[in-house]
């Protein structure tokens, strides 16, 4: 199987993205297949949220420069199967930094191709922002992943973001599509909740994964302990959803392998 490389990207801050990649790749991981989770954020929650402690000179802003290999970047993650690229607050600079290089859009592309084939899914965690690192991003990934908060200033924000991805597609990456939207932070009690969900459905139809995230104070409080929410409480509806979304996420996947995309 080829590395298959997904972009967790909204551009709306506080949408469990972070929660989604850090978790969604740990589950991943659980189910016997080799992930690696890179921290493209200047915040680095993803990083700290996986128990990492970032090594000054060997992080993915050196990697963006091209003063390191990216292998020699790579570190173990607490679980079994789950590796990550992390990022250090080093990363806040890097927009200027790139914008005298060449083919600054590709930077993260290149930086990623030796690693091509070492695992079977890559996950991005990319910034709240559509920026020059979410533009690395979408040109070094295969697909995107969409984590959508169920209120109605997310439709607003799914528009433009769309609108990117496209103008990506046409410009840097041909091949990118979207793997899926996430509903997160999904209340069943919040009937602004369900108009939300049923329009985006409506729009999206098949692109919309059938599990939701539900809010989750478990799923709140891992992050603080350096653990994804499988270690920090397997047993909660958070790690439960997480679970089930991997499922969801592998069995699309094989779909695409055997027929293409849906």
């Amino acid at each position: 199987m080829e590395t298959k490389i997904v972009a967790l990207a909204n551009q709306k801050g506080g949408v469990g993205k972070t929660t989604t990649a850090l978790n969604l790749a740990a589950a991943v991981a659980l189910r016997k297949k080799k992930v690696l989770l890179v921290d493209s954020d200047p915040q680095g929650n993803a990083t700290s949220g996986a128990g990492v402690v970032v090594d000054a000179q060997q992080n993915i802003y050196h990697c963006y420069l091209g003063t390191q290999e990216t292998k020699k970047c790579v570190v173990p993650g607490r679980l079994d199967g789950l590796w990550v690229l992390p990022a250090s607050i080093d990363l806040v600079g890097v927009e200027i930094e790139l914008i005298a290089m060449e083919q600054r859009e590709r930077r993260l592309k290149q930086a990623l191709r030796p690693l091509a084939g070492r695992f079977d899914y890559i996950f991005i965690d990319c910034p709240p922002s559509l920026g020059i690192l979410t533009l690395n991003s979408l040109t070094a990934a295969d697909s995107v992943l969409i984590p959508l908060q169920c209120e109605y200033f997310a439709l607003e924000g799914l528009a433009l973001l769309v609108q990117t991805i496209r103008k990506v597609k046409k410009s840097f990456n041909r091949d990118l599509f979207i793997e899926g939207l996430l509903l997160t932070m999904y209340d069943r009690r919040n009937r602004l909740t369900y108009s939300v969900a049923k329009e985006i459905q409506q729009h999206f139809g098949d692109q919309v994964y059938t599990t939701v995230i539900p809010r989750n104070v478990r799923l709140s409080e891992s992050p603080s302990h350096g653990q994804t929410i499988h270690e920090y409480d397997p047993a909660s509806a958070g790690a439960e959803a997480y679970v089930r979304l991997a499922k969801e996420f592998l069995r699309r996947n094989e779909k695409q392998a055997q027929g293409g995309r849906m």
